[in-house]
């Protein structure tokens, strides 16, 4: 069961009165007056309400009921009927809450669908402008649509902090799997951002487009200013994911780096002990006449090449940087 948050009259940029929800018909009808209604989970008899109060396009209610995927802008007759989505966080995951707009002559409803944050504050902020608010309901729906990309800001900060400090720790040690997991979310994160914020400058271009009577033109360029945003969100979207793809392959060039570095080392002293290994082979095969086997101080001939070989490679690698 849904539930009225809020439903009042407005006129000339003023607040007239509080109203139930069956009393929006008769104000909406007054030359001058709009009303503003605020929905929370409302169910199927609240919408049939409002359909019959305001006359609804049967098409619209219908695309009420239904779950969306993305943000919309519909049509029907003089009125609009839009879908648009709040981002929230719920034990580190990313949801998206719906919202959906009846916006017509008279009237402006929005149906919030989960606990994203309320709209209580766009009230607040409209009722403290009155000389925009007198536009009416162009100037409700603006914004209701501006407070919506209001909220994606904070979240795609925090994203950008984390991939800051991912970078950093990348720097200085090897990525762990735990690492490439969270890049791996935050990156199909930025996606699903891209995904609802996308369709925004859509519907602010087509409302710039749209001749509705409830529609002013001095309204046009706040609907322009809200496509701006949007394209900016983009811009920052697209920046997070090339910071997300660079630490990704930041990690991957410093750990073949690593890798490399301990190959050379592996293969100095490989080389190292295939030295003396080289000097005992040629001793142990075992050939009956070998002039050195017979010398006094053979032993100490051979011991003494051998040290002085590896210690000549050895210095020759730590000259390269092998050791």
């Amino acid at each position: 069961m849904g539930r009225v948050v809020a439903a009042a009259v407005y006129t000339k940029g003023r607040k007239v009165t509080d109203i139930s929800l069956d009393e929006g018909k008769q104000w909406a009808g007054k030359p001058g007056h709009f009303v503003w209604i605020g929905l929370h989970d409302p169910g199927t008899e609240e919408l049939g309400n409002l359909q019959r109060q305001f006359d609804l396009h049967e098409l619209a209610l219908e695309d009420a009921l239904t779950r969306h995927t993305r943000p919309k802008l519909e049509t029907f007759g003089d009125a609009l009927f839009l879908v648009v989505y709040s981002p929230i966080e719920v034990n580190g995951e990313l949801q998206f809450i719906e919202t959906q707009l009846f916006t017509g002559k008279g009237y402006i409803i929005s149906a919030r669908y989960g606990e994203s944050t309320p709209y209580s504050r766009v009230r607040q902020r409209c009722e403290a402008r009155p000389l925009l608010l007198e536009h009416g309901e162009d100037f409700v729906l603006y914004a209701l649509l501006s407070f919506v990309l209001e909220n994606y800001r904070p979240m795609m900060d925090d994203f950008h902090s984390e991939l800051e400090e991912i970078e950093q720790n990348v720097l200085k040690r090897p990525l762990t799997q735990a690492d490439v997991e969270r890049i791996h979310c935050l990156r199909r994160d930025l996606l699903r951002l891209r995904r609802y914020i996308g369709p925004m400058g859509e519907i602010c271009e087509e409302l710039q487009r749209l001749d509705f009577p409830f529609i002013d033109k001095q309204m046009r360029p706040y609907f322009r200013d809200i496509a701006i945003h949007v394209n900016r969100l983009l811009e920052d979207l697209t920046g997070l994911r090339e910071m997300a793809d660079h630490a990704i392959e930041i990690g991957l060039l410093l750990e073949s780096s690593r890798q490399s570095v301990v190959q050379r080392k592996f293969a100095a002293w490989a080389a190292i002990l295939a030295f003396p290994t080289a000097i005992a082979g040629i001793y142990g095969m075992n050939f009956q006449y070998m002039p050195e086997l017979t010398w006094h101080y053979g032993y100490f001939g051979v011991m003494g090449l051998v040290v002085t070989g590896c210690t000549a490679l050895f210095a020759s690698f730590k000259y390269y940087g092998w050791l």
